[in-house]
């Protein structure tokens, strides 16, 4: 059995059903399936791209769909609206998902595209679900096909296109981002399910407002979500029997047993991933602790891993704290090896430790920028000559040609401290590190212009 044979979310016996539910009874299934919206007036959630006047519902509406890329989080409608194209185009419609599918499954779509071009002269839609899990050569195997037109490409992902699709694979078709539901939105839907008498609950449960509101925020912009709790739910309510709507704590009661088993949505490959790992560090360095323990939080619930978590802060330690307070380092390396140590789930102490201290201490970056612009310096003027007498003569020869001449050692100055240049002559005077205001290294910048006051260039 091929991919298409198994992945039936178009087949025309289910649309069929759907469209003549109210001569053969309820749509079986789970609700979210059953509420399904089969066009573009009972779509709800992104008028954004979908609204009147809009070219996305244009191009379906007239059926001239281009290819296209839907990217956004579950449950926001991306196979439903795939559904609604195959409802309303006139061409072929395939579908694929590429959890199953490979080249061999492409290569069969596109024969069948081919005859039904030659014989109709009618054009081909390819519904590639979970884009995002074609490799490379999968995609590569496509491209040919949408380019000529022998396939228009709806192609649906949770990740972001730009890290996943190959770029010419991505130029030929128009990324359409699709944004998590809105309360109101959400709350239309469970009103919508509650109520209908075909396809949905059809007055067996009742909620009060509050409680749909309350309900719509606890899913995370997720349709299927919250279509999924409504039904466990009503399964509560049948069991237990209740005439009156119910409240915000009864649907709290049915539902808490459910709630604690949700995985948080972290995806440790995708793009929530860097999402949260930007929101973290960037927390951080603002000194927001609340912030930092609160994504920190979502990584670890999320499933990330606590030594990548360590590993960051080490970076950050030096990279926003530095000098400031250089203590930040060591307790950033403490805390990695103390994770490495004791391991989950009691090393999430450590971090919180960690990301407190780091939030709350002094900030600067001034090392950080002091070495991007010694770096600079030495792309643009290359491996400038070292000043003679800071040279090493380890061969007599060596010394017979300057090397180390005229060099003072410090350690023989009762202060420890000699006044001689060091950079090439050409750069003579030029300041890389720039201490800041801050913390300790508003000392240091104190010491630095006392023992360092500068040299002039040499003319």
């Amino acid at each position: 059995m091929s991919p298409t044979d198994t992945f039936d979310l178009f087949d025309l016996a289910e649309r069929d059903s759907e469209e003549s539910s109210k001569d053969k009874g309820p749509i079986s299934g789970p609700l979210a399936h059953r509420m399904r919206p089969v066009s573009l007036d009972d779509f709800v959630g992104q008028e954004k791209v979908l609204g009147p006047g809009k070219p996305l519902r244009q191009w379906i509406e007239t059926d001239r769909v281009p290819s296209l890329i839907l990217w956004g989080p579950p449950g926001c409608g991306k196979t439903t609206l795939a559904r609604i194209v195959a409802k309303k185009t006139q061409s072929n419609f395939e579908a694929l998902s590429a959890v199953l599918a490979g080249v061999k499954d492409i290569k069969e779509v596109v024969e069948r595209a081919k005859q039904a071009r030659r014989l109709s002269k009618r054009k081909t839609i390819l519904f590639l679900d979970e884009i995002h899990r074609f490799n490379k050569s999968q995609q590569d195997a496509l491209l040919p096909h949408v380019e000529d037109g022998t396939l228009t490409l709806i192609g649906a992902t949770t990740e972001n296109p730009s890290f996943e699709l190959n770029s010419a694979l991505l130029s030929r078709a128009r990324v359409i981002r699709l944004e998590s539901l809105s309360e109101e939105a959400l709350s239309k839907v469970i009103d919508s399910a509650l109520n209908d008498p075909e396809r949905g609950l059809g007055g067996f449960l009742k909620l009060t407002p509050e409680a749909v509101r309350w309900l719509a925020s606890v899913s995370e912009g997720d349709a299927r979500r919250g279509l999924t709790a409504l039904e466990s739910v009503s399964l509560f309510v049948g069991t237990q029997g209740h005439d009156e709507p119910l409240d915000v704590e009864q649907v709290k009661k049915a539902l808490e047993s459910a709630l604690e088993r949700q995985p948080i949505p972290y995806d440790k490959g995708g793009e929530e991933h860097y999402n949260v790992v930007s929101a973290f560090i960037k927390s951080i360095r603002d000194s927001d602790p609340h912030a930092g323990l609160y994504y920190l939080a979502r990584m670890l619930e999320g499933g990330e891993d606590p030594l990548f978590i360590a590993r960051r802060l080490v970076i950050l330690a030096s990279e926003d704290v530095g000098n400031a307070d250089p203590r930040a380092l060591m307790v950033a390396v403490a805390v990695k090896e103390a994770v490495d140590f004791i391991g989950m789930p009691e090393a999430r102490i450590n971090l919180a430790q960690a990301v407190t201290y780091l939030a709350l201490a002094p900030k600067s970056n001034a090392s950080y920028e002091g070495f991007n612009r010694a770096t600079a310096e030495v792309r643009a003027s290359g491996a400038l000559p070292v000043p003679m007498h800071i040279r090493n003569a380890v061969t007599g020869l060596m010394k017979k040609e300057g090397y180390g001449k005229g060099y003072r050692y410090a350690h023989s100055d009762p202060k420890g401290r000699v006044s001689q240049t060091h950079l090439p002559e050409r750069i003579l005077g030029t300041r890389f590190y720039e201490p800041k205001e801050i913390g300790l290294e508003k000392q240091l910048k104190e010491r630095l212009d006392q023992l360092n006051p500068g040299f002039e260039k040499k003319s």
